[in-house]
C-alpha cells in the first residue's frame, strides 16, 4: 500500500509539476498586494481540490458508463503524461496547458484563481489523467483509495505553499532553475508515462 501511493505522489506531483507555478504565479500576480495574492491562491487550490476529488470519486464509473477499458484509457493517458514530459524536458510552454490567447486573456482577468491557476494549470488534462488513471485501479479498497485522496490533497497544499512563497522564491530560483526543476521532473514522468503504456498493451492482450 505505502508503496502504491508513493507512486502515485511521485507521478501525480511531476505531473501537476508545483514549481512551474512559482514563475507563473509571481507573474499574474506582479504588483498585486499580499492580500490578493493570498486570496488567488487559496481559491485556486480549494478549486482544483474540488475538481480533483470529483474526478477521483467519479473517474471510475465515468469510464465504465462510457465503455472504455481501463488498459486503453492507460494507453491514452500514458501518451499524454509523455507529450507533456517532451513539453517539461524541452522547458516549452505546454500546449496541453494552455494556448497562447488563453494566457494573454489571463494577463487581463482580475480573478484568475479558476482560470488559468485551478485550470489548466493545477488540476489540468494530466492531473486529472493520472487521478483517473490510479482511482480505476483501486476503487473498492477503502483505505487504500483514503490514502489516495490524502495523496492528491498533500500536492494540492505543496502548491499553494509554493504560490504564497512565489515572489520570495523567485529571488533565488529564477526563470532558469525553475526551468531546470521542470527538465529534472520531465525525465522522471517519461519514464513512468512509458510504463503506463506497456502496463496499458499488456493489459490489453492478457484481458
Amino acid at each position: 500500500m505505502i508503496e502504491q501511493l508513493f507512486k502515485f505522489f511521485v507521478v501525480f506531483f511531476v505531473v501537476v509539476e508545483p514549481i512551474s507555478l512559482i514563475p507563473l504565479f509571481a507573474g499574474l500576480t506582479e504588483g498585486a498586494s499580499p492580500v490578493y495574492q493570498r486570496n488567488m491562491a487559496g481559491k485556486a487550490t480549494a478549486i482544483a481540490l474540488g475538481i480533483c476529488v470529483l474526478f477521483a470519486l467519479a473517474g471510475a464509473k465515468f469510464l465504465q458508463v462510457m465503455g472504455i477499458e481501463l488498459s486503453s484509457f492507460r494507453i491514452a493517458g500514458g501518451t499524454l503524461l509523455f507529450l507533456i514530459s517532451l513539453e517539461m524536458v524541452f522547458a516549452r510552454t505546454s500546449g496541453a496547458r494552455s494556448t497562447t490567447p488563453e494566457r494573454e486573456e489571463a494577463k487581463r482577468r482580475e480573478d484568475i484563481s479558476v482560470f488559468p491557476l485551478a485550470f489548466p494549470f493545477i488540476a489540468g488534462p494530466g492531473a486529472l489523467a493520472t487521478i483517473l488513471l490510479t482511482a480505476g485501479e483501486i476503487w473498492g479498497k477503502p483505505a487504500l483509495f483514503a490514502g489516495f485522496l490524502g495523496v492528491v490533497t498533500l500536492v494540492i497544499l505543496v502548491c499553494w505553499g509554493l504560490m504564497l512563497a512565489a515572489p520570495r522564491l523567485m529571488t533565488v530560483l529564477g526563470v532558469t532553475g525553475a526551468n531546470v526543476m521542470s527538465r529534472l521532473s520531465g525525465v522522471v514522468l517519461a519514464a513512468l508515462a512509458v510504463q503506463f503504456i506497456v502496463d496499458g498493451i499488456r493489459g490489453s492482450f492478457l484481458s
